[in-house]
């Protein structure tokens, strides 16, 4: 009997973690090998927002308390965390949005956490100011380069869906922070005309229960930095393309968004729309496919090719390379939540962090030994 031929999986596939309860977005890891995820509040039950995976379960990190916020402007507490990131000097830094369920923000939401992982406790917390994190704000992405400033400088995608979007640069030691692109068209998703994703098959749109489809719309989301610091790389989440700026640009205060906008690349199709973005050392930047349950890789030369692809990888979010040479991810069916289906979760748990093994490390922005 004749057998038709199937799709075929590509690349290789280890589950790190499960959860059996909310959906994870973000994932990093440590330089000695902890990982941590975090769980926005976009409906689900979340007790805590940051967690470390320990043990073959998850505890809230730093602690309880930490994830316990007295309101949405709490600024001694985590609110509601999009995204965690390892620093080039082995420090966690949690994105809180400030936002829970994409509400309007208040000052003191949306900040910028520092976590010292050796005494698992809160060193430093930025919040920046209502002309920086604005009312319609989702802070979503952050990459850093510490070798820039007296402590560093962090850079944050804000993929406000239906505000304003850009770029967010923030001065570590200070904590100053301003918007660079803001509103500039590479960072606004594209419209029906040009952008109609198409996951397991199905159109995808934001589907009420009781109102007509409407495209979905968020901005500047994936972001990453080159191996040698001189581009950002973004891609707003409803859209195939891929940008780049010049980091010199987003640092020099004597330039005007127009000047910085003129150093920005479009840098092509990517052939999916994606959520993360990712850079390693060898200098080749990854995109998770979240249309074709994939990940991406681009080449030096600017040629794509698939690291990996497998059914299992159901809307892949968030990348982060490990010191083990490993890429991380999570793949969380977001595209199955009820916003998106007529009102009807589709989600099956458990949700995964799976990793993948490439032959690089992180890149590492770091000051050099002794300066």
């Amino acid at each position: 009997m004749n057998t038709a031929a199937a799709d075929q999986p590509l690349g290789t596939l280890e589950t790190v973690a499960t959860f059996e309860g909310p959906m994870p977005t973000g994932v990093t890891v440590s330089h000695t090998g902890r990982v941590f995820v975090n769980f926005p509040k976009w409906g689900d039950d979340v007790t805590a927002t940051v967690m470390e995976v320990r043990d073959g379960g998850c505890v809230p990190y730093p602690d309880q308390a930490t994830n316990d916020p007295a309101h949405d402007a709490d600024d001694r507490a985590l609110v509601s965390v999009q995204s965690v990131v390892v620093d080039p000097l082995d420090r966690l830094w949690a994105l809180d949005t400030g936002s829970p369920q994409f509400q309007r923000t208040q000052v003191g939401g949306p900040k910028l956490v520092c976590i010292d992982l050796a005494t698992d406790t809160v060193v430093q917390t930025i919040v920046p100011p209502r002309e920086v994190a604005l009312e319609a704000t989702y802070l979503n992405d952050i990459r850093f380069d510490l070798r820039r400033g007296e402590a560093g400088t962090a850079f944050i995608t804000d993929s406000s869906d239906g505000g304003a979007n850009g770029i967010i640069v923030v001065d570590l030691a200070s904590g100053r922070s301003l918007r660079r692109l803001h509103d500039h068209p590479s960072t606004k998703p594209e419209g029906l005309d040009t952008f109609r994703p198409v996951i397991e098959g199905r159109p995808w749109m934001v589907r009420p229960p009781d109102g007509p489809p409407r495209p979905v719309a968020l901005g500047s989301d994936g972001i990453a930095i080159s191996s040698d610091g001189a581009r950002l790389y973004y891609c707003p989440f409803a859209s195939r393309r891929l940008w780049s700026v010049s980091v010199d640009a987003l640092l020099d205060p004597s330039l005007d968004d127009d000047a910085v906008a003129a150093t920005v690349i479009a840098e092509g199709d990517k052939g999916s729309a994606s959520d993360g973005l990712e850079t390693d050392d060898a200098g080749r930047l990854y995109a998770t496919a979240y249309e074709h349950n994939a990940i991406l890789r681009r080449l030096a030369d600017g040629q794509w090719e698939t690291v990996v692809h497998d059914p299992r990888l159901l809307f892949p979010d968030t990348l982060s390379v490990g010191a083990d040479r490993y890429l991380y991810v999570t793949a969380n069916q977001l595209h199955r939540q009820a916003a998106y289906q007529g009102g009807q979760d589709l989600r099956e748990r458990p949700y995964h962090v799976f990793r993948t093994p490439i032959d690089a490390g992180p890149v590492l922005l770091r000051p050099a030994a002794g300066s």
